[in-house]
């Protein structure tokens, strides 16, 4: 079924992509080719799959003015939100396993790389700490460089991002006395 629907599936996201723009207060269009399209693809859908996409279908609306011969019209907002709608169903019920196919819905990648970052920036405080445990080993008590990496292992937990990590470290090395050369050698 799935491989039945793809080209149906295509030929939707291939319409949207090329869907006219929300550039004017307009907001319509009287090409009739937008509509029949996108209804002749549902119809096409409605058959392969043998279900009933028909809600996603475009109306056009008729415009009558006083004096005007009266011609038909879709919102452009309704199309593209409708055309969304129905290839966001179709990568719910058949390629939920697929990349999600347009800009449209972002929240995933975002949430994604979100999650990624913070993964990331976790791994390297733990390796901080780490490096830290080991080096402290190393010094004599109440040496610079053991009071250094007592206090920047105390304010990790306190740090929220990298540009916060690098700061403490300067910032607590200048606090020591440490050179830039000096904290690098404490971290090598």
């Amino acid at each position: 079924m799935k491989e039945k629907i793809r080209p149906i599936y295509s030929e939707l996201q291939g319409y949207l992509s090329q869907a006219p723009k929300l550039e004017s207060l307009l907001d319509r269009s009287s090409d009739s080719v937008l509509w029949t399209q996108v209804n002749n693809a549902i119809n096409e859908l409605n058959s392969v799959s043998g279900k009933n996409y028909d809600n996603f279908k475009i109306n056009p609306e008729f415009m009558n003015q006083s004096g005007m011969v009266s011609h038909q019209y879709v919102k452009i907002s309704a199309y593209r939100s409708k055309l969304g709608g129905l290839i966001a169903r179709l990568h719910a019920e058949y390629f939920a396993d697929e990349i999600v196919p347009f800009s449209g819905m972002p929240s995933t990648v975002i949430t994604q790389q979100q999650t990624q970052s913070q993964v990331t920036y976790v791994q390297i405080l733990l390796d901080i700490q780490s490096k830290i445990d080991e080096k402290l080993r190393g010094y004599k008590e109440g040496s610079n460089e053991k009071n250094f990496l007592e206090k920047v292992k105390d304010s990790l937990s306190k740090v929220g991002n990298i540009v916060e990590l690098l700061a403490l470290i300067l910032r607590t090395g200048k606090e020591f006395g440490l050179t830039i050369e000096q904290v690098l050698k404490l971290f090598s």
